[in-house]
């Protein structure tokens, strides 16, 4: 399917349908230095557009005709991480998108945010305009750590289809989702040779030390260090900080599902913020086949009875890896620094 990516960022939404098999032709965002790490890693058309002027969007978008848009509008209005500021801030986003949606009328479309939208006005005013040009709609609030990521993360997913019912894609979805959460050891296998690391908790009546034995939490946009003075927190899984660090960026960006060989530019801070705003690959991927197994039922009568398959980091890399670069195998291998 032809697939165009709004608010594209540096591309993890495009890479995973484009692993779940859909032809991705063009991206799109506002960010400069997100659009450099886009254009390093895909060949296809990457363009700097404001998204909130929608009749240049509308413009821009028509000409490569696409049969699905994809995008996850900026949340940082929604997020729980700071104020919510929907009214005033980049949650309009949202609503420029339904419209761009509304405009272009692409068969499918797919709108990625944070959980919390479910709760917003702006979400409300979307959906009326997606219903009003004929999208019939499936929300859901997936679990990373269900849908091939070692990392328990929770987005919005909003899938829509001209002309369907509301709900169409529960079954796909549903049906699709692993029936325990992927750990970062199950994911990473021996490749992986800490047990143990930190990341900074947004309150420090929350523990900040993590076991690869368990999903890793929320790949945020920024990563910072251990405080000297941090002290042990009751739910720390260990008895002492010895040799205990945060993920590096790269360690971040593999735990985000990125492939071997994704090329990712400019300063640590930036970098650091590009992937934690990111989609994780995997789980785009999981939305994507998801759909594919949507259109094979209703295409050829049939209804896949395997589910959607979660492989481990070292069976996704001896399938892929090769495609994306040549990489001596000890380069996978997330070690201390």
């Amino acid at each position: 399917m032809v697939v165009v990516d709004l608010f594209c960022g540096c591309g993890g939404m495009s890479k995973g349908f484009e692993l779940a098999g859909h032809n991705v032709v063009a991206g799109m965002d506002n960010w400069d230095k997100a659009l450099d790490v886009y254009r390093a890693n895909f060949s296809h058309p990457v363009i700097k557009s404001d998204l909130s002027d929608v009749d240049s969007s509308v413009r821009a978008v028509t000409q490569f005709e696409p049969e699905m848009i994809i995008g996850g509008p900026p949340c940082q209005d929604f997020s729980s991480a700071g104020k919510r500021n929907e009214d005033n801030g980049r949650g309009n986003l949202t609503v420029s998108y339904a419209k761009i949606i509304a405009e272009v009328h692409p068969e499918w479309f797919v709108m990625e945010n944070v959980a919390r939208i479910v709760k917003t006005n702006k979400l409300t005013e979307a959906k009326g305009i997606f219903k009003e040009a004929g999208y019939g709609m499936t929300q859901y609030v997936l679990d990373a750590s269900l849908c091939g990521v070692p990392q328990a993360r929770k987005r919005f997913f909003m899938i829509g289809k001209l002309g369907e019912e509301d709900g169409f894609m529960l079954p796909f979805i549903e049906k699709n989702l692993a029936e325990k959460p992927l750990t970062m050891a199950e994911y990473f296998g021996d490749t992986i040779d800490f047990e143990y690391y930190y990341r900074h908790p947004r309150s420090y009546i929350r523990r900040g030390i993590f076991s690869i034995y368990e999903p890793s939490p929320t790949i945020r946009g920024v990563n910072r260090p251990m405080p000297k003075g941090y002290k042990l927190h009751s739910g720390d899984p260990v008895s002492s900080l010895d040799g205990i660090r945060p993920l590096t960026t790269e360690e971040r960006s593999r735990v985000q599902t990125f492939p071997e060989g994704f090329i990712f530019l400019g300063n640590k801070t930036d970098k650091e913020q590009m992937i934690g705003n990111a989609v994780p690959v995997n789980l785009a991927r999981f939305v994507g086949r998801a759909i594919n197994e949507y259109i094979q039922y209703k295409d050829e009568g049939l209804s896949p009875s395997k589910k959607i398959e979660h492989v481990s980091y070292d069976d996704y890399w001896s399938r892929h890896g090769a495609q994306l670069a040549l990489f001596d195998p000890d380069r996978n291998k997330l070690k201390r620094h």
